[in-house]
């Protein structure tokens, strides 16, 4: 027999909660194949079986906290000939003993998500675990993305419970009430956010942005870019690069805050906040002023899809210097962004819109973008943030001077 394990956690993070098991007590399973699924703080991880083998006994139900080096289960190893012949557990006894058995193992199989088969290679936690809420086998859907990966909107598509959803109205006119429990990523969400607002002093500084080259550029190598580079030429890897010599020129705003000190970084990890189901997460690219946009923009890329699909990992999401949140994806025309602590700043990028300009004494209509730079006041002066703001808009109505490092 062999013991399953919480695996090890990193060092920032205290505890997980096991939300749901894919395999129930005498279910035979393939090496690696996930058992179960941990929620973190930031993250989901997959407990993957050890070997080929059964799962013979759940010691930890779902919806409970687990610490790394917990035992969750008992495994038993078996050969691929006699894995086949293996008995289930539950129908061994008789009587009371076999009721007793029995039940747990249920309510266990009904909250897993249907056995993965074909496409356990090509589904992430967020994706298994809608499945399962759904009732929807995973094995029989056609993925959509990437390689064939299983992505949420298959699951959705072909989810008998989704026309039943659809046409419940959210308020059917009476005064129901509905409590649920926050998820640990919202819980430490809010948790991030207040403390933000009770240790720093922040502002928020605004200017806006015209496009014109930007979109110019874009629009006349989106086409040869993606050919040469495998993906779409967005408008994130310009405002990144933008922000990387903004913070060239003004460390400050790349600094932080430890005890009585304040500490300058000579490199930029840059965050890019990126909306999921669960909540907001905030993948870190590092180096980033060591990257070509090419690059710049086949990371966003990556951390989309793995935040799509419940796989990011905690090396993902640690650290950051500085971080970049877009709300005009949604419609937002202008917002205040709250830091990310210990970051002394973060540049919030809102919708495009065009609106009339005085050009050269003529108005015209240009595509423009409120931009906003929230900052720790203790250590950023008013000044410091216009001039970074300045900075930024400078080089985005003028992206040649990336080139030629004005």
């Amino acid at each position: 027999m062999i013991e399953v394990k919480v695996p090890r956690l990193p060092e920032s993070v205290a505890d997980a909660t096991l939300v749901n098991w894919h395999k129930g007590p005498g279910e035979v399973v393939e090496r690696d194949e996930n058992l179960a699924d941990l929620e973190t703080d930031k993250v989901v991880l997959e407990v993957p079986a050890p070997q080929r083998g059964v799962l013979r006994e759940i010691r930890v139900q779902a919806g409970s906290t687990v610490t790394s080096g917990q035992l969750l289960a008992i495994f038993e190893a078996q050969t691929e000939g006699a894995a086949a012949a293996a008995p289930a557990p539950a129908t061994a006894p008789a009587g009371k003993e076999a009721a007793a058995v029995a039940t747990p193992a249920v309510a266990v199989a009904t909250s897993s998500a249907p056995p993965a088969d074909r496409n356990a290679g090509k589904t992430g936690p967020a994706v298994r675990r809608l499945a399962a809420e759904q009732g929807v086998d995973p094995g029989t859907l056609q993925g959509s993305g990437p390689q064939g990966r299983i992505q949420k909107g298959d699951v959705l598509k072909t989810s008998p419970a989704a026309p039943a959803v659809a046409q419940q109205p959210v308020l059917a006119g009476g005064r129901n009430e509905r409590r649920v429990p926050m998820t640990r990523l919202r819980a430490r969400i809010a948790e991030r956010l207040v403390s933000a607002q009770q240790t720093a002093a922040m502002l928020t500084t605004f200017n806006e942005v015209d496009l014109t080259e930007v979109m110019g550029l874009r629009s006349r190598h989106k086409e040869a870019f993606e050919k040469q580079h495998g993906v779409r030429l967005g408008f994130m890897g310009f405002f990144v690069k933008a922000s990387i010599e903004a913070l060239r020129r003004y460390p400050g705003v790349n600094a932080s805050i430890e005890g009585q000190d304040i500490v300058y970084h000579d490199y930029c990890d840059i965050g890019v906040a990126v909306s999921t189901e669960r909540g907001l997460v905030v993948p870190v690219l590092r180096d980033a002023e060591r990257l070509s946009l090419p690059a710049i923009e086949t990371a966003i890329a990556e951390f989309g899809r793995k935040a799509r699909d419940g796989a990011l990992g905690m090396d993902d999401l640690v650290g950051g210097t500085f971080t970049l949140t877009n709300g005009g994806v949604f419609g937002s025309l202008l917002s205040t962004p709250i830091l990310n602590p210990p970051q002394s700043g973060i540049l919030g990028m809102h919708k495009i819109q065009e609106r009339p300009m005085v050009v050269g004494g003529q108005i015209v209509a240009r595509p423009m973008m409120y931009i906003a730079l929230t900052y720790d006041h203790r250590i950023v002066d008013g000044r410091e943030a216009v001039q970074f703001l300045v900075a930024i808009k400078e080089t985005l109505e003028d992206p040649a001077r990336l080139l030629l490092g004005i």
